[in-house]
């Protein structure tokens, strides 16, 4: 929106700038660049922090805080009356754009962005109003809009009029709590499209700096009112902030800004303000942008590791680190630290017990640096409860699988394969231990009483090894099952501690017994009289084993009838009591189980949605992609064979797709980092065209013989992943 030939004129704006930075320090330590990081939460008039420490066992939500703040706020100084409407101004654009005269035009916006007081008298719905409460910030929101798609057509005298009484604004004092005024002020400067250029971002940085060190409360009413910004104007304002650190970081050119040791406090600022925007996302259902849009790639490309040991080592004290606000942190990025971290875990134990076979004055061998499991594929199940239950100690060491009688190798190729059968047998109906839900198609745990929940432990370890090992299972869990996963993070100390207990919604008994939370819904819009019409008390029943046992939801609930009145605390019991409480020792046993190997403070970066990634991958094939990113040895992409590969297998039903990829590489979901991650490679086989296609799961390698045609090499391809189950040695 800005021309080369007025960033100079910027310049400018340094002396400025230098007498906001001597105000600040006239001010004292209060808005030092580490307290914006972590504001002092003292004076947060006792509500809770919004960057809480994500080590905390017990997070509480935005959306907890009361409606109305009863702390005293200063008196609204009275505004100047401005009368120009949506209607005028788009007037005054029209005549200026006709006749080149711009004189109106620029005196509305050097008025208007000349002060926060001015801000208001703009742009503020009713200037008699105090618009004092989180619902509705009395900002004209079209008005806004209008302004500001009208700015950066305008000439560049009266783009640089708003810079310069932006920073007016910002020279204010700003001693003492903050007005209303000045927070609607500063929500409608958060929208100002000409910060999307890098020659305003001294002036942008100072904005996020000011709003980053606002109370608590104040922070609350931005949060509240952020989340009415309409979402093309949301995500804009997101793609600014996420701009802005990515630039800072990686500048195209360092000398437009002042050097880094002069300017620490730039990302910081900006990654508290964008933690505003991510906790007024998070508080509409459905969000206003998805959670991904929050994620900055450019951070795939620092050292993660130096990132993710300063919070392990600081937490979330003085010293930032992007593990502070996690939302930022691409799922990527989090698959290389989980990674690095299980790696670090492996080496760590490997040379303990090296160590302490050494000390015992016994002769090491390689096998005691792996958790070698060796399985009967006739008794798999059983075979690996008890091999996981005698090497507990070994569970985070690297994985290697045997199967009793077969020559196979493991380079990774026989863990897959021994995850993917474990988890067929597991899951499957006649086995008990999950219910599969066909409307939703996903799984749940079986509400049923047993004297042994080891199996469910040996779930949760496998599904913990899976994340450990790098390997993606075929898992169909529902969204609230990772949410349980992560209440708490990491496993409480005190074993009286209640875990995998969250607060469940009939949104998530939609997304596993649809029609039951569909019946449930009913209820709640029945407008007729629920306690003679439906006869229903708080109690319910279930079928275990052919019996019919019943359940009270609250104590004496089969006395309780269910009233017009009462009916939503029934729902939300009886939503808590089949998600959470009728398979507490269940999901407990699973919750430990996956802990037990994937206990990591690397856990408290991921998301619910994260962690179903992690371990299941994505279900969505992108063949082409696959194509795009092949390797070949022996071929050549222009090859006849190769050609006939490809138009066969972009042919291929999604079934057949799915075994393709089950068949080459051992798994039929695609890795985090989508299918370029497979390093998939097709070499060529110096054997017989009568032979069928081999794979080595391990490499993600499949050996193609040079078949003669296109039908051929369609039959031999159909019949080997067809019939692909077992190893062997060439």
């Amino acid at each position: 929106g800005l021309e080369e030939g007025a960033k100079n004129q910027f310049s400018t704006f340094s002396n400025f700038i230098t007498t906001i930075n001597q105000k600040k320090e006239g001010i004292g330590n209060r808005n030092s660049p580490t307290q914006l990081v972590i504001p002092n939460i003292k004076n947060g008039r006792d509500l809770p922090p919004l960057c809480l420490d994500v080590r905390q066992k017990q997070r509480m939500s935005i959306d907890t805080l009361p409606q109305e703040l009863k702390a005293p706020f200063p008196p609204e100084p009275s505004l100047p009356t401005r009368t120009k409407t949506v209607k005028d101004f788009q007037d005054d654009m029209e005549k200026s754009k006709a006749s080149g005269d711009w004189k109106a035009v620029h005196n509305f916006y050097s008025t208007t962005f000349d002060s926060f007081l001015e801000i208001n008298a703009a742009f503020k719905k009713d200037t008699n109003s105090p618009f004092n409460t989180i619902e509705d910030s009395g900002i004209d929101a079209k008005f806004v809009n209008v302004v500001y798609d009208a700015l950066l057509n305008t000439p560049q005298d009266v783009q640089k009029s708003v810079l310069k009484g932006i920073i007016n604004g910002l020279l204010q004092e700003w001693t003492g709590p903050r007005t209303k005024d000045d927070l609607r002020a500063y929500c409608i400067l958060l929208q100002n499209p000409q910060f999307s250029n890098t020659s305003t971002y001294v002036i942008y940085a100072h904005l996020l700096r000011q709003i980053a060190a606002l109370t608590e409360a104040d922070h609350h009413f931005l949060v509240h009112w952020s989340k009415k910004i309409s979402q093309k104007r949301f995500k804009q304002v997101v793609d600014r902030l996420l701009q802005f650190i990515s630039l800072r970081l990686f500048p195209a050119k360092p000398e437009e800004f002042p050097p880094m040791v002069k300017c620490t406090w730039w990302i910081p600022s900006a990654a508290k303000v964008l933690s505003l925007f991510n906790a007024a996302n998070s508080l509409i259902s459905p969000p206003i942008i998805s959670y991904t849009d929050f994620y900055n790639s450019t951070l795939d490309h620092i050292d993660l590791m130096e990132e993710y040991h300063n919070w392990q080592c600081y937490g979330n004290s003085h010293r930032f680190s992007f593990c502070q606000y996690p939302f930022i942190i691409s799922i990527a990025a989090k698959k290389v630290i989980i990674q690095r971290d299980s790696e670090q875990q492996m080496i760590s134990i490997a040379r303990q017990s090296l160590v302490d076979k050494v000390s015992r004055r016994q002769k090491p061998d390689m096998n005691m640096l792996f958790l070698n499991v060796k399985v009967r594929r006739t008794h798999l199940v059983s075979d690996s409860l008890d091999e996981l239950a005698r090497k507990k100690a070994d569970l985070k060491k690297k994985l290697k699988v045997t199967f009793v009688g077969e020559a196979g190798l493991d380079m990774g190729g026989l863990t897959k394969e021994w995850f993917l059968l474990l988890i067929r047998q597991i899951f499957h109906p006649d086995y008990g231990m999950f219910t599969y839900h066909k409307d939703s198609q996903c799984h749940w745990f079986s509400s049923f009483k047993c004297d042994n929940y080891s199996e469910f432990r040996l779930v949760g370890a496998l599904m913990g090894l899976a994340v450990y090992n790098s390997i993606t299972l075929d898992i169909r869990f529902p969204p609230c099952c990772y949410k349980k996963l992560l209440s708490p993070p990491i496993v409480p100390c005190d074993h009286n501690t209640l875990v995998g207990i969250c607060g469940v919604t009939l949104d998530d008994l939609f997304q596993i017994m649809p029609e039951l939370a569909h019946g449930l819904s009913e209820l709640l819009s029945y407008e007729g009289n629920v306690e003679e019409d439906f006869y229903s008390t708080f109690q319910v029943f279930q079928e275990e084993f052919g019996v019919i046992k019943s359940y009270n939801l609250k104590p004496n609930g089969d006395k309780i009838p269910v009233t017009n009145r009462n009916r939503k605390e029934y729902v939300q019991l009886y939503v808590d009591f089949l998600l959470n409480r009728s398979i507490y020792k269940q999901f407990a046993a699973f919750y430990y189980g996956f802990h037990s190997v994937c206990a990591s403070y690397a856990l408290l970066l991921l998301r619910p949605e994260e962690v179903e990634i992690l371990v299941c991958g994505s279900p969505e094939l992108d063949m082409s992609a696959l194509q795009r990113s092949t390797q070949y040895e022996g071929y050549q992409k222009t090859d006849l064979t190769i050609r006939y590969f490809w138009d066969v297998v972009l042919g291929f039903s999604l079934d057949l797709q799915k075994k393709l990829l089950h068949f080459a590489t051992g798994s039929d979901r695609v890795p985090v980092g989508g299918m370029a991650d497979l390093n998939f490679k097709i070499s060529k086989s110096e054997t017989s065209t009568n032979w069928l296609p081999v794979a080595h799961t391990c490499f993600n390698q499949l050996c193609l013989p040079p078949y003669k045609n296109k039908k051929e090499l369609k039959q031999k391809l159909i019949i080997g992943i067809s019939n692909a189950e077992g190893f062997g040695l060439e």
